[in-house]
């Protein structure tokens, strides 16, 4: 990490092209990305720009405005689909993109067929109650249609009875549309089996670096490295305190780093008292309360000095571990990241 930067996020993009292939092969589908929250926070025109290097041409946002913003910068090539589908004046924003709503809802095939139609896709809840038909309510094909999709509500726990439920009732309620593409397994439900796979997988977490079942996965590399740089280092005798509200009340003196990110750069308060960063090859526990723009890290007995820098997440501290740690999950470490944290890209 240059020396100027209080903290940064290292994006390795040849880990996330190693994992796009990865998943490919386990599942024998081609791969289309999920690339929401811009990338998982990763930066979602940097990330869809090497996986289309990789051969990958469908990806799927959340919000339409992902959706033009992927379109400025990846060009006219991919398709992109928008995950909440044609409501209100976003309709007009997704034809000027040339984008394709996934439909969820009666007034959305209304509106989406009433304004000229075109492609398209469908979604059919199959356990969630979130967004899309109801099995015994989907509705007749109709001109347009190039994909059906569901999402699976607890792949990320494979013995759980519900996900080949949730296969069986796609596979009944998908046989109604031939001519569509069949979209049914996440980041988990590429690792389910082949049966799960149907045409196209759709993964997230996991091309990012997050294993399949919120724990870190042998054949999944991580991709995201938050650093912070040590700020100043001084040593706390017994008798005084670290941090707001006392935070940390050391019972023998200690030697501690402030480090340069805090809340405001996304580092969650949760990560105290049981967060811990990879420093100086070892891992050592954040103290205190994390502040807005620092945190403390205690470091006795190690030889560091303002301007080393502590790991966070990333191939030391596995991003599945620090969630854990957090009270969290993956998801949210990456996509809680601030727009002041640089995004650094490798690889």
């Amino acid at each position: 990490m240059p020396a100027s930067l209080p903290a940064s996020l290292t994006v390795d993009l040849g880990a996330l092209a190693r994992n796009y292939h990865t998943l490919g092969a386990l599942t024998g589908r081609p791969v289309n990305p999920v690339v929401k929250a811009d990338g998982y926070g990763l930066g979602a025109v940097a990330v869809a720009k090497r996986l289309m290097a990789e051969g990958a041409r469908t990806f799927f946002v959340a919000r339409a405005a992902e959706g033009v913003i992927l379109r400025q910068g990846s060009g006219n090539e991919p398709t992109i689909y928008v995950l909440d589908g044609a409501h209100g004046d976003n309709i007009a924003n997704i034809r000027a993109a040339n984008l394709r709503p996934v439909l969820n809802q009666p007034t959305q095939v209304e509106n989406w067929l009433s304004s000229g139609g075109g492609a398209c896709g469908l979604q059919i809840d199959t356990a969630m109650n979130r967004l899309g038909y109801r099995v015994e309510n989907a509705p007749e094909p109709f001109e347009g249609l190039a994909l059906v999709m569901t999402h699976l509500a607890c792949a990320d726990e494979p013995s759980n009875p519900l996900n080949r439920q949730q296969r069986d009732a796609f596979d009944a309620v998908s046989r109604k549309y031939p001519n569509a593409t069949r979209s049914f397994a996440n980041s988990g439900g590429c690792f389910l089996g082949e049966d799960f796979g149907f045409d196209v997988v759709r993964p997230g977490i996991c091309l990012y670096g997050g294993g399949p079942e919120g724990k870190p996965h042998e054949k999944i590399a991580p991709v995201a490295t938050l650093n912070a740089q040590i700020m100043q280092v001084r040593d706390v005798p017994v008798g005084e305190t670290v941090g707001y509200s006392q935070g940390f009340r050391p019972e023998k003196p200690v030697t501690i780093a402030t480090c340069g990110a805090g809340y405001a750069d996304g580092v969650l308060r949760s990560y105290s008292p049981k967060g811990q960063v990879w420093v100086a090859g070892e891992m050592r526990p954040i103290v205190g309360r994390v502040s807005m723009d620092v945190l403390a890290v205690d470091v006795t007995g190690l030889d560091v000095k303002a301007g080393d820098t502590v790991e966070l997440f990333g191939a030391n501290r596995m991003i599945d571990e620090a969630a854990t740690a957090a009270g969290t999950i993956s998801y949210e470490l990456l996509t809680s990241i601030t727009p002041r944290v640089p995004r650094l890209y490798v690889g």
